[in-house]
């Protein structure tokens, strides 16, 4: 999800509040003014309520309406419909408003307002949301042309379909055609510079395509292709034309577009009620350490005490990540040296020593319960963590991952996740990938609390029972 797609996509709710207010005011002037004929008029019918008192329902009416608009799927970050589809949907939103509104006084039994005004705001709403939206668009049109979201596209095979979606890509000026290539290196090299966000692929070649699959996965790139020239049998697809040419796309995760705000908020939230509602419990496993070995409270720098920590992130971005310290210091190195033989992982990219000697009294009693992990709320409030989501792992581990494992890291790493609470650290690693790979494909703001409330009774129950 582009900045720009994200920026355009929540700009609309404030201007279509603003509009929908706008509008509820303009049909109470209207209303005030007097101006239809006295043959329509019925005063005794009809009850006017002061400005101050619409003023309030103005701003229940707005809200309801941006909600309705909503339910409509007007908020998509990414816009699909067409402008005339987008009109249809907004005189539909306009009636249902009138109609909620209209079923509302009816339930109370009362009408303390003019059904005029009613009629009015109805009207005005699509007139004002349709120019609200029409200014938002001929911004986002004008950030278009200076080159400002232009989603960067990779045409994959070279032959005459190539040509005409390259064609009518161009002239949409949504786009810009970055390359038109032919093989894996290539697209590998555009990758590794970061100059694509999607690959449409006209090559006929099995082979081929689950290789740029597995690379898209990886790196978060949406991935379509042209179905008269590959077959792919999935379930997550998408079909859509382009110039009369029938385009397949693999449907992007819950993740995508909205699912990353209302997860990042859950985040936020949950981060700084723990910070919170845990201090006095960090305060007292801070103190424990101190007298339990000398050292720093947290693990934050390596052997060497200058070279940081790190953990591979999102997107393959290495973030320092603080957690308490449970073993000697120095000894980070030895996993890798006189312990090696102790690994219980062998076979696979992680390292987990038997009866690691490094650890301390105390730290063995933060790990029996996962409590060295709790300083990562401040990742978490940093941007550099979720709450939920792939165990964090070393750079040099990750170094060892195959294509197949990097999709893990489209997404932030978590403190708990759907692996951590089925297993710990217990689980074979591709079980571990295949979890986190299922959360990702099958996210929701549910699951995240659901995993949040399984994670509490696991570390309630000592690791190891």
């Amino acid at each position: 999800m582009k900045r720009s797609e994200l920026f355009f996509g929540l700009l609309r709710i404030p201007v279509d509040f603003v509009a929908a207010y706008l509008a509820l005011l303009a049909a109470y002037s209207l209303r005030a003014q007097d101006i239809l004929p006295e043959f329509f008029k019925k005063p005794d019918l009809e009850v006017f309520p002061t400005f101050p008192e619409y003023i309030r329902l103005a701003i229940f009416g707005a809200i309801l309406f941006v909600i309705i608009l909503s339910f409509f799927g007007l908020y998509s970050l990414r816009v699909t419909d067409r402008p005339a589809r987008e009109m249809r949907k907004l005189l539909y939103a306009s009636l249902i408003w009138l109609m909620a509104a209209v079923s509302y006084y009816f339930l109370i039994r009362d009408f303390p307002f003019s059904r005029l005004a009613l009629i009015y705001s109805m009207h005005l709403l699509f007139v004002f949301a349709a120019i609200g939206r029409a200014l938002v668009g001929w911004l986002q049109r004008a950030a278009l042309k200076k080159g400002i979201g232009k989603r960067r596209i990779v045409i994959f095979g070279k032959n005459k379909i190539e040509k005409e979606v390259a064609k009518v890509l161009t002239q949409s000026g949504t786009v810009t055609i970055v390359a038109t290539i032919n093989s894996l290196e290539e697209l590998q090299a555009l990758i590794k510079k970061g100059e694509l966000d999607e690959i449409i692929q006209t090559k006929d070649s099995r082979d081929a395509a689950e290789e740029i699959i597995a690379l898209c996965r990886s790196h978060h790139i949406q991935y379509h292709f042209v179905p008269d020239l590959l077959e792919v049998h999935r379930s997550n697809i998408e079909i859509f034309p382009i110039a009369g040419i029938p385009l397949i796309s693999l449907r992007p995760t819950s993740l995508d577009g909205w699912g990353t705000v209302w997860k990042r908020g859950f985040d936020i939230v949950g981060a700084i009620l723990g910070i919170i509602l845990l201090s006095p419990f960090l305060l007292i496993i801070a103190i424990a350490i101190k007298l339990d070995s000398k050292g720093p409270v947290l693990f934050r720098y390596l052997d060497d005490g200058k070279t940081k920590a790190l953990r591979v992130g999102e997107h393959g971005r290495t973030f320092q990540c603080f957690k308490f310290r449970t073993m000697q210091t120095g000894t980070h190195h030895k996993r890798y040296t006189e312990l090696a033989e102790k690994n219980l992982r062998k076979g696979t990219p992680l390292v987990k020593i038997k009866d690691d000697p490094r650890v301390t009294r105390v730290g063995k009693f933060l790990r029996r319960f996962s409590l060295d992990e709790l300083p990562q709320l401040w990742n978490v409030l940093r941007g550099e963590m979720s709450l939920v989501g792939p165990r964090p792992h070393l750079p040099e581990e990750v170094a060892k991952y195959d294509r197949k494992h990097l999709f893990v890291h489209t997404i932030k790493p978590g403190i708990t996740g759907l692996a951590q609470i089925s297993g710990r650290s217990d689980l074979p690693f591709e079980e571990e990938v295949r979890l986190d790979t299922y959360y990702i494909e099958n996210w929701s703001l549910l699951s995240d609390m659901k995993i949040v409330l399984k994670t509490i009774g696991v570390v309630l129950r000592p690791y190891g029972e």
